[in-house]
Parts: structure tokens; C-alpha cells; sequence
């Protein structure tokens, strides 16, 4: 296994991280206890070291907790779980969520903790206003959080000013070679990483859809190229996301023992600068037949925003390209992420009223209400419509 150094605490910490939402269960809530002790164990005598869990996985955090002390290996792992910050009205809501977390994890501590898919800087502001800030460094003070940082789902455009908003241990953020435009992407891992900011990736692999669910086209590149141990789509795509410097760790929803084992084989190789210039340009390649799908050349660059009627634009059309790369159902699931519906203000397709300040900064001169009437069309038609407004309400 290969590790890296956390910058700010100066942990070392495996490449390779397992991330535990993905435990197989007979059943939502009920995650596998048999499953969950194979992976888990599998994982630390490989040498992960880094598990990653929240309290919105139903059930998740308290078989970890539960597996581990029965392995005796808490104390062989950095634990990660997250704060249900949306769900906290009051300031004791905070005591409340987390010593629940701690129960059901059955620790006195937890080494990473994070606010759960931060998508918007007025979140943080609505739970600083409760005095969260006090409750971190309470909390600290007393060793029951060691690091502490966020998850972020939002806009690019967002991402620098939830950066500078708090000082931050880490950050958690999606990245793969077809998202280096879309969220915090490229430039926001290189943003967190200048601020000396331990960077953790999620969807490495964006839920298996660049492993098992590649266009024909793309499969071909990758088969063709095939060499040392990039002999699969897996081990391509998170090699990529291990070339680069500022990548500390990156997390796999690994499902087996098997995976850990497959996943862990590529970790032990794919080491900083492993990819050279024929390796970048197969996965280049390989995009190339990706992107071929997107019906919306938007390359996530933001010019456009903030839409004055609060829009995720960026964010909408990869939603929508993703609909056509990959699925349908990917696409409502990515612009159910990017709307941020859970927030009482969604950033839907829909609130566009066609003003057109967004279309004049456009360098790729995208009529971006037109097309974001064919985001509406697509991905919010009216089930799905109704589905999401009811969302918002609640």
C-alpha cells in the first residue's frame, strides 16, 4: 500500500480509503454484518488504513462501529463519519447528532469528521449562526473530533468561498478524468491543496459508471492500451486520480473482499507520476469517446454564473450530458445533486426566467436558456418534476 501525508496533522494516510456507504445489506437500513466484517478486515490487513462512513447511510455507522470492535481494530484506522448539518435547527442539535455518532460507532472519538454535501456557502452560514464554530473547537479541546473539514457538492463558483469561510483541515470532493470541470473539479483540488488542505476524493470512478458502463467506444481504447497493471477500466481511472500531487487519498465504495484485494493491487502500483504522457493520452482518448455523448459543450469553466435566479448551470448540463453518457437515471441523479433540492432554495432548470445574463459570458457561445429548457424536458419531466418540488417544500 502506498500512503501519503496528510499536510495539516501529519498523518499518514493509505492512497486507497475505503468508503463504507456501499456495504452490502439484506435490505435499506440493514447493511450485512458477515459483509461488512469481510471488507472491513480485508481492507486493514491490506493496509487501508482510512474508513469513511455518515450518518445518512442508513445503518452504516453502526455496523462499522460494531465490526470493528469486534475485529479489534479501531484503533488501526482513521474514522471518518459526517454531521446531518441540514438537520440541525439548534445549537444542542449538534451534541445531540454527535453523541449519537459516537454511540453507534462505539468510539470516544472520531479522527475526520465532516459537514455532509456542503452545496452552498449559506449553509455553512445558517449552522455558524447556530455557533458551530464553538462546538468544533469544544470539541477538539476535549480530543473527541481530531480534523475537521467538509464534503462538497456544489458549484465551482462556490467552492473557493466555502474554502475561505472556515479553516479547514480537509476537504472531500468528487473527481475522475470526466470531472475536471464539473463541481470543485481540477481547479478546486488544486485550490484546497495550495491552502495546505488534506484533499479527499469520492466517485473516483463516479459510482462504477467509468468501470462497468463505459461507452463501447471507450472500453475499446482502454482494451487496446492494456498494459502493466492498467488492464481494466478500474485500474485506469484511479490511477489517473493517484497521478496527481495533490490527491491525498481517494475513497472506493468496494463492495467484497475480492475488490479490496483488486483495488488494493492497483493502489500498491499506480504510485505519483506513474502515468507519463502515453498513459494521459489513452485516457484522453478515451474521454473523447465519453464526451461524445454530450449533447451540451459546456466545459464547466462558470463565466455564467451566479445566474441571478440561482441556477446551477454548470452543473445542470453535465447532469444532462450525463443522461446520454451513461443513463437516464444517472442524469436525474446528478442533477439532483447539482439543484441542491434539499435546501429550500433549488437550483433548478426551471427557475430560469430566460434573462440572458448568463449567454453573453458563454465562450462557447452556448444558448444556455434554450438548452436549459432541454434540461427541463429531459430530466424534469412531470413526475419527476412533481417529485422534486415536493422535495424543496418539505
Amino acid at each position: 500500500m502506498q500512503y501519503r501525508i496528510d499536510p495539516k496533522s501529519g498523518n499518514r494516510i493509505s492512497a486507497l480509503g475505503l468508503g463504507c456507504m456501499r456495504i452490502p445489506g439484506f435490505a435499506l437500513g440493514k447493511p450485512d454484518a458477515r459483509a461488512a466484517a469481510s471488507i472491513i478486515s480485508a481492507a486493514v490487513e491490506t493496509g487501508i488504513n482510512y474508513l469513511d462512513t455518515a450518518y445518512l447511510y442508513p445503518g452504516n455507522e453502526a455496523v462499522v462501529g460494531a465490526t470493528l470492535e469486534k475485529l479489534s481494530m479501531r484503533d488501526r484506522v482513521f474514522l471518518a463519519t459526517k454531521l446531518p448539518h441540514a438537520s440541525c435547527k439548534r445549537a444542542d442539535d449538534f451534541d445531540r447528532f454527535f453523541d449519537e455518532q459516537l454511540r453507534r460507532l462505539r468510539t470516544d472519538h472520531i479522527d475526520y469528521y465532516l459537514m455532509h454535501n456542503i452545496t452552498s456557502p449559506g449553509q455553512w452560514e445558517r449552522v455558524r449562526g447556530l455557533g458551530i464554530e464553538d462546538w468544533i473547537a469544544a470539541q477538539k479541546e476535549r480530543g473527541r473530533i481530531r480534523q475537521i473539514g467538509f464534503s462538497f457538492h456544489g458549484s465551482a463558483v462556490d467552492f473557493p468561498v466555502v474554502l475561505d469561510a472556515y479553516d479547514w483541515d480537509f476537504c472531500q470532493i468528487q473527481y475522475n478524468y470526466a470531472n475536471e470541470h464539473y463541481q470543485a473539479g481540477t481547479a478546486g483540488l488544486k485550490a484546497a491543496a495550495w491552502r495546505g488542505m488534506a484533499v479527499f476524493i469520492m466517485e473516483p470512478l463516479l459510482g462504477g459508471r467509468l468501470a462497468t458502463k463505459l461507452p463501447r467506444a471507450a472500453q475499446r481504447v482502454f482494451d487496446a492500451a492494456s498494459h502493466g497493471h492498467l488492464t481494466t477500466p478500474v485500474a485506469w481511472g484511479l490511477s489517473w486520480v493517484w497521478n496527481h500531487p495533490e490527491v491525498t487519498m481517494l475513497l472506493s465504495g468496494m463492495t467484497s473482499a475480492e475488490q479490496v484485494a483488486d483495488n488494493a493491487r492497483i493502489a500498491c502500483r499506480a504510485l505519483l507520476g506513474s502515468m507519463g504522457k502515453s498513459e494521459l493520452g489513452v485516457v484522453q482518448e478515451a474521454l473523447g469517446h465519453i464526451e461524445q455523448a454530450n449533447r451540451i459543450p459546456c466545459t464547466g469553466c462558470s463565466y455564467c454564473m451566479p445566474c441571478p435566479h440561482g441556477v446551477n448551470i454548470p452543473g445542470c448540463f453535465a447532469a444532462y450530458n450525463a443522461s446520454f453518457a451513461h443513463s437516464w437515471f444517472t442524469g436525474v441523479q446528478q442533477y439532483f445533486t447539482a439543484s441542491a433540492i434539499r435546501t429550500g432554495s433549488p437550483r433548478l432548470a426551471s427557475n430560469c426566467v430566460g434573462c440572458g445574463a448568463c449567454t453573453r459570458h458563454c465562450p462557447q457561445r452556448i444558448d444556455i436558456p434554450e438548452r436549459l429548457r432541454d434540461v427541463r424536458r429531459r430530466l424534469q419531466p412531470g413526475p419527476v418534476d412533481w417529485v422534486l418540488r415536493a422535495m424543496a417544500e418539505r
